[in-house]
């Protein structure tokens, strides 16, 4: 959010000076040092509030370099002899002087009022104003728009200036110049979007006192008129109020109001609808103004029935459902409540009357809203992180007590209201002790209490080592003793927190341990070509598969964001289309992370590898084309991890066409494949796309097994062959498994060393041959041969009578 420093200035003394308890400046943000040559009391605020939690990203200067830039009256406009697009305007200075100028706005007519840049003013982007022809014709200057003078967005016509506003005077006297910090508030902190809410910051983090806003002299008891209120879905909405303002004069704002918006971003509309921006920027409550004469009967809150259309002021229709909660008259929707107002309803130029809205609606109905919608505004952006209860009538009253000040209408003193304004927050206990503890430095209770009085906190129960404190509405986000911690610590300064000495041994703890056999897997695979990704732990709806089940989110943030991830399949293929429309050839990917099992919702640490493309090696020598990536290669990505005892077995999978079953000893722990087109389809991918995903847990309980030293082997080893033609369903791992199942302790190794198949062999159909080496050998003595033809004999017997192998000489 944008703030106008010298708003802040109308309810809070700027620092002079900061205490950073370093003996030196602490480091400015970024955006404090990209500043031109910014004065000490703007170091310091951002200082202040940079080391207070509030981050500041940018800072701009409005209205610098305006010299030469004065009111000027059109006194006549005629066309451009040689441009059709252009008009040349003659213009009074105010010194009885009359010039020509050449202009390309067409917002003007004769008798307005408009900034005139004289020759040698410099406007904000820098461009030099010199007298010049333009297409044969002579101007001895440039009108402006609010844009070039740095006043505001709207560059698209002239920035036309009050009536009132002298002939002649100086732009800068009538629009000082400011600087507009742009905050990054965080979600937990909504009362801080708002000017008053900032000052209020400030006021406590430095000790000044804190003016509060004019007092509204519009004020009155809830009470129903013509226009009744009446709320339908309390849960969403439990309060709401409604003021009457009749012989309303929709016109232009006044400078010093639209000066203000339009320097933190807000557009000028008019007077009206500038008025309920302007006490949302001021106080953080955003207002809505109905044209009341085109409402028909009172005011409904309600629940939108499924499919219900509704036309917004951004000219847009959307379909509503039950999910959403709408402002309605007796006939139709006339707002999405607290999101944006509908084009039927807008306050427009021939408004007479006009029905003030300013309601408490639950942040997480609005936010629910806004996202589905795909619909963000000033509005949902408040209402979203929490607006101040107490703030809902008083920001009805300011509204009316401004419009009364510029003289556009006259606003009820009642107003009609339904529900009740949630209370306040519950009390927090704060323990003195635990502040030391937790902060590592010694706080006196007294220097405690004194800094939450100054954030708007009352002690309401106080002993020696403990006091209990009532919570200000506009701080729900202070629900535990932590929070009242972290307000002291802010306040107090988090720069006088001194290092501690880390020199000392501190023992490892379990988690350590953890982390360390992670880093090792994740070693060993980026020593094997795979690039880490992480990736988020919530997945959009069309991530998950048919059949599938995820935990739902109640308020997901988005339809990027529904549901918390079963498997790291969602995240990885993401990562996948976001490298293949980059242009990326071969994508070799795994990620470390967590994953949420349904229905209840158990964790897992799992380990998921992602291949696809183009392998790293050589093209082939005759073909030069280059090898595709296979299930192969994903078998020797999980091997890599050199994980004893791992094998892989034949198995099906629900996104898997061609699927094999992963084995840690004789328990599952995993399962790898190709994806099946209709799991990749959302993607578009050319060629095969292999997956596989471990349970990291059982990996990690084998590498934390302790190592032992094994010496190298003093006795030679045997090898013998058996080469055997089976049908072509028997799986190697199958053969493997039957051979080491014999259990002879002389056996040391079992290895593949060739295989034939097809359909055309001499084998016959559905058959193939395979042959193994197999290596015996004792560690105590050198085997005899009749002990290792014995042996070998027990393995072909069972080869070809359990398998019914059939063995070749």
């Amino acid at each position: 959010m944008k703030f106008s420093v010298n708003w802040l200035r109308e309810f809070v003394e700027l620092p002079d000076k900061i205490d950073n308890g370093a003996g030196g400046r602490p480091a400015t943000s970024t955006a404090a040092r990209r500043v031109s040559e910014p004065g000490g009391e703007l170091i310091n605020l951002m200082e202040l509030l940079t080391l207070a939690g509030v981050e500041i990203e940018a800072v701009e200067q409005r209205g610098a370099n305006i010299d030469k830039v004065i009111v000027a009256q059109i006194t006549t406009s005629s066309r451009h002899p040689n441009a059709d697009r252009l008009t040349v305007c003659e213009v009074d200075d105010g010194n009885g002087t009359k010039r020509q100028i050449v202009c390309g706005a067409t917002n003007y007519k004769v008798g307005d009022k408009v900034p005139l840049a004289l020759p040698g003013a410099v406007l904000s982007n820098g461009l030099e104003i010199r007298k010049s022809k333009l297409r044969g014709v002579e101007s001895e200057g440039m009108l402006c728009s609010a844009k070039e003078l740095g006043f505001g967005e709207d560059a698209a016509g002239l920035f036309i200036l009050s009536p009132d506003a002298k002939i002649g005077a100086p732009i800068v006297d009538l629009f000082p110049s400011d600087t507009i910090l742009d905050v990054e508030i965080t979600p937990n902190r909504g009362d801080l979007l708002s000017h008053f809410g900032l000052a209020r910051e400030i006021s406590a983090l430095v000790g000044q006192p804190l003016r509060l806003p004019p007092k509204s002299s519009a004020g009155g008891a809830p009470a129903l008129q013509k226009n009744g209120v009446h709320i339908s879905a309390l849960r969403e909405c439990p309060f709401y109020s409604a003021r009457e303002i009749n012989n309303v004069t929709v016109a232009p704002s006044p400078e010093w109001l639209r000066a203000k918006i339009e320097a933190v971003g807000i557009r000028s509309i008019n007077n009206v609808v500038d008025i309920t921006n302007f006490v949302m920027l001021e106080l953080g409550q955003p207002l809505h103004a109905f044209d009341a004469d085109k409402l028909h009967g009172g005011i409904n809150v309600r629940l939108a029935r499924d499919g219900e259309k509704f036309l917004a002021l951004d000219g847009k229709t959307y379909s509503l459902g039950p999910e959403n909660l709408v402002i309605a008259d007796s006939q139709r929707s006339v707002a999405i409540a607290g999101v944006m107002g509908g084009e039927d309803t807008g306050v427009t130029e021939s408004t007479k009357n006009v029905l003030l809205e300013s309601a408490y609606f639950l942040p997480e109905s609005v936010r629910r809203t806004a996202r589905t919608l795909n619909l963000p505004s000033d509005s949902s952006y408040r209402f979203e992180r929490g607006v101040d209860p107490d703030m809902v009538l008083q920001a009805s009253d300011r509204a009316a007590t401004l419009i009364v000040e510029i003289k556009c209408g006259n606003p009820a003193k009642q107003i009609a209201a339904a529900g009740k304004l949630p209370p306040n927050p519950s009390h927090v206990s704060l323990s003195y002790s635990k502040v030391d503890q937790v902060l590592g430095l010694e706080i006196k209770p007294k220097v405690a209490d004194g800094i939450l009085e100054r954030f708007g906190l009352s002690k309401s129960k106080s002993a020696k080592t403990r006091s209990t404190w009532k919570i200000p509405s506009y701080r729900r986000d202070l629900q535990r003793d932590v929070d009242l911690i972290e307000e002291v610590v802010r306040a107090h300064g988090v720069q006088k927190i001194s290092g501690t000495d880390r020199s000392r041994f501190t023992p490892s703890s379990a988690a350590d341990h953890s982390h360390d056999l992670e880093s090792s897997l994740r070693g060993r695979l980026v020593a094997h070509g795979l690039s880490e990704v992480r990736t988020s732990k919530l997945i959009p709806r069309v991530a998950i598969a048919s059949g599938e089940k995820a935990i739902a989110l109640r308020n997901p943030l988005s339809e990027d964001h529904v549901a918390l991830r079963p498997s790291l399949l969602a995240g990885l293929l993401g990562v996948l289309d976001r490298n293949m429309r980059a242009g990326a050839e071969r994508v070799s990917i795994f990620e470390l992370g967590r994953v949420f099992i349904p229905p209840e919702g158990r964790e897992e640490r799992h380990l998921g590898f992602l291949l696809w493309g183009n392998a790293a090696s050589a093209p082939h020598w005759r073909t030069r084309e280059k090898r595709r990536l296979d299930f192969v290669d994903l078998k020797g990505a999980i091997e890599s991890l050199m994980i004893p005892d791992l094998s892989f077995r034949r198995g099906e999978h629900v996104d898997l066409a061609l699927a094999a079953e992963i084995f840690l000893r004789d328990q599952r722990i995993g399962f790898g494949g190709q994806l099946s087109t209709a799991r990749t389809s959302t993607i578009d991918v050319p060629g095969a796309v292999f997956f596989a995903e471990l349970q990291v847990e059982q990996i990690l309980t084998v590498e934390e097994a302790a190592k032992t030293f094994r010496e190298i082997e003093r006795f030679p080893a045997v090898t013998r062959d058996i080469a055997m033609i089976v049908p072509e369903k028997l799986s190697h791992a199958e053969i493997l498994r039957l051979i080491e199942s014999v259990n002879e302790s002389l056996l040391e190794s079992v290895q593949l060393f060739d295989l034939f198949s097809g359909s055309e062999s001499s084998l016959g159909p559905a058959r193939k041959s395979l042959a193994y080496r197999l290596t015996y050998r004792d560690r105590s003595r050198t085997l005899t041969s009749e002990e290792v033809t014995a042996t070998h004999a027990k393995i072909r017997e069972r080869l070809q009578r359990e398998l019914g192998a059939e063995l070749r000489e």
